[in-house]
């Protein structure tokens, strides 16, 4: 798996998959689109960050994904005004010379892309180094930068960090849509954590949402948003080149 990423690395065959994510109560609007990198294969098989990431994200490589992601998303933002993209980073990336120029260089490009810029941190990862963490989304949300916490409820959340970091926006893991509208220990878990965010003034994203009444559920019980194969999977072609592409100004943070 390493030396398939890296063969990816060195011929640039990487790029970003989209996937939208809609307003619960609209969901034919979509509120922003998440960029998931994707790297090929010899064969031009497109492999998922889910296949390789762990393998590389202490490595030089997850840096230099990291650092290509953002270039990506950026150029994606400069192309359509009308987009709103959330892009993955490790913390590990932070403070990374060439992360920092990428993203510096995007955001000279055009003034209005940080309002339309979501970067998206891993439960897990932020609390790895939760100052780190702190100190960078609060350098980065005064320029515009908005912040979700990704896989939320799927670690081990140690609250005394978690009332410190101010994400904008939490994405609440997947394991706890799935047959929300049937399961009472998912209603029950699913409550708790949106009433955290409301807590500390977070939209909220439920993930992995696949069946139309788990949708349905979760609208009326007060997610903002949602995500998952029921509204979209994630495509390298860009949906807001579709006919059915419906953007929204919808603001988080």
């Amino acid at each position: 798996m390493l030396d398939m990423v890296r063969a990816a690395l060195r011929n640039k065959q990487v790029l970003l998959a989209y996937q939208p994510v809609v307003q619960s109560g609209h969901t034919t609007r979509v509120a922003f689109c998440e960029g998931l990198i994707r790297v090929l294969d010899e064969t031009g098989r497109v492999i998922p960050a889910k296949d390789f990431i762990s393998t590389i994200e202490a490595r030089d490589e997850g840096r230099v994904v990291d650092c290509l992601a953002i270039e990506l998303g950026l150029a994606s933002l400069a192309k359509e005004p009308g987009l709103r993209l959330s892009i993955n980073m490790s913390p590990r990336s932070i403070g990374h010379p060439n992360w920092e120029t990428a993203l510096e260089r995007g955001l000279f490009r055009d003034p209005t892309i940080a309002e339309r810029l979501i970067i998206e941190i891993t439960e897990s990862s932020a609390l790895l180094m939760p100052d780190l963490v702190s100190d960078f989304m609060t350098r980065m949300q005064r320029r515009g930068i908005s912040f979700a916490l990704d896989d939320f409820g799927a670690g081990y959340t140690a609250f005394r960090h978690f009332k410190d970091f101010y994400f904008d926006l939490v994405k609440i893991d997947t394991s706890f849509a799935r047959n929300i509208h049937e399961d009472a220990d998912n209603q029950v878990l699913m409550q708790a954590l949106v009433s955290i965010a409301r807590q500390f003034d977070m939209f909220t994203v439920a993930e992995g949402v696949e069946r139309p009444q788990e949708a349905r559920y979760l609208a009326e019980n007060g997610l903002d948003c949602l995500q998952g194969y029921l509204f979209g999977v994630p495509t390298v072609a860009a949906p807001w080149q579709t006919q059915a592409w419906e953007p929204t100004r919808f603001q988080a943070g």
